[in-house]
């Protein structure tokens, strides 16, 4: 979770000083992260990777959360974007795992249902908090696809493999934008630097992380947890970009909290049940 939180603030530190557009930061990124992936991939089997069969519906959800996620960040700060984005995930995560057959206990209904209150009282429209419609949507859209692309990896066999490959298969169609959409400011060094880290260690390392362990959550869970994003983002944000923290936003972060905690409170008593023998 920390890793994603990384990824917001290293866009949006790149992009709100305008050392780098956000086309050519989601290329960079791209590109860094399919380098990094291939390398673990080679290491791991002592031969050149093989090429595996595209997933395109992974391919467009990770080519989509990448490229709204870094044209959000133009006008948006860390913080609000995870909690924007998480949002978003958790609810099309929750819809996807009932359509797939899951059936969520009443204290994740509860914790999703409060979660949500929380990111309503964020976006709800004030003079405190003034969000741009385009960027939400841009930021929405990205929440759609990386809902998307954790769901299909709960059935995925080869973590490390699978997430190597859709970085690949996602260059292609983040270079499209980036022809489309070309950036009209200059290209730092230090803007690459980030985009890099971002791409290389951020993306790849924790994406390929993410895949590993969320077979053993389940969608619902592996909603619930990465609403903790946007506090880790929030908290990180106030302190190493100086972006403001209102009351409003530390209430919703509060609510969110609230609702990770009631939504994921059977789970973690089974667990410890288990742990030491008890039944569950």
């Amino acid at each position: 979770m920390t890793a994603f939180a990384a990824n917001s603030l290293l866009n949006r530190a790149a992009l709100a000083d305008d050392l780098i557009g956000p086309a050519g930061f989601s290329l960079i990124r791209v590109s860094s992260g399919a380098v990094m992936l291939l390398a673990l991939v080679a290491t791991r089997g002592r031969h050149v990777p093989r090429a595996m069969t595209p997933d395109l519906l992974a391919v467009a959800g990770l080519s989509t959360y990448l490229i709204g996620f870094s044209f959000a960040y133009v006008s948006m700060d860390a913080g609000l974007g995870a909690l924007l984005l998480f949002g978003g995930v958790q609810a099309t995560m929750f819809a996807g795992a009932i359509v797939g057959g899951e059936r969520p206990p009443g204290n994740r209904w509860i914790g999703m249902g409060v979660s949500g209150l929380g990111l309503a009282l964020l976006l709800w429209p004030s003079d405190e908090l003034d969000l741009s419609l385009s960027a939400v949507s841009l930021m929405l859209a990205a929440a759609a696809g990386w809902g998307i692309y954790s769901l299909i990896g709960r059935s995925v066999t080869d973590p490390l493999g699978a997430t190597a490959w859709n970085f690949v298969y996602s260059l292609p169609v983040v270079a499209a934008a980036w022809i489309v959409f070309s950036d009209t400011q200059d290209t730092s060094t230090r803007g690459v630097t980030l985009a890099i880290a971002s791409g290389a260690i951020s993306s790849g390392l924790g994406y390929a992380l993410w895949y590993a362990i969320l077979p053993r959550l389940g969608a619902t869970v592996g909603a619930l947890t990465q609403l903790s994003v946007p506090v880790i983002a929030i908290t990180l944000g106030a302190l190493l970009l100086s972006e403001d923290v209102t009351t409003r936003t530390v209430v919703s972060a509060s609510l969110v909290l609230g609702g990770i905690a009631i939504g994921t409170a059977t789970r973690a008593g089974r667990i410890r049940s288990r742990d030491h023998g008890f039944p569950s």
